[in-house]
């Protein structure tokens, strides 16, 4: 498998990704968030236009996970990562970071973020455990990322317990 730019033709195949994704959460009560729309092609096709939608893929290239990425703060910021069922439990999604982490430190960049649920397994535990993210005291959630977690609330993602994380690189 391999990570790579998305391409425009690409799209629809990362909303059903996150569809397909998303259907774990029902297995932890969450229901609401596998019920959750992807992004639209509008939104998807911005990150793919500006060079920040990656996917990776299988060996018929095509995509079985994909990321989108923000600039905060002078970081790179997970906005989404999300890997199809059948390619999960393979080490996918840690690749897919350990690609991005390779990219922001050869730009000069010190560090990675993502917001996420605190208490679903392969989301603050994974991310924590598996791809070297630790999860950040209130003292040092930067203004870019309360942004984020204000738009989160906003959307109702609150309503389980959420956390900001960092991986320094």
């Amino acid at each position: 498998m391999i990570t790579r730019l998305t391409r425009l033709d690409e799209l629809p195949a990362l909303q059903d990704i996150e569809r397909a994704a998303g259907e774990c959460f029902r297995s932890v009560g969450m229901a609401e968030i596998a019920d959750d729309e992807p992004p639209t092609l509008t939104e998807l096709t911005h990150y793919q236009r500006t060079g920040r939608s990656w996917v990776t893929a299988d060996d018929g290239d095509r995509p079985v996970a994909y990321v989108l990425t923000e600039p905060v703060d002078g970081r790179v910021h997970i906005e989404q990562l999300s890997v199809h069922p059948d390619a999960s439990r393979q080490g996918v999604g840690r690749a897919m970071i350990d690609h991005l982490a390779a990219r922001a430190a050869a730009a000069g960049l010190h560090g990675m973020t993502l917001t996420t649920f605190a208490d679903v397994p392969w989301n603050a535990p994974y991310y924590a455990h598996r791809c070297g993210f630790r999860v950040l005291p209130e003292a040092e959630v930067t203004p870019g990322l309360r942004e984020i977690r204000r738009r989160e609330a906003e959307l109702g993602l609150d309503r389980w317990p959420r956390v900001c994380m960092l991986r320094e690189l």
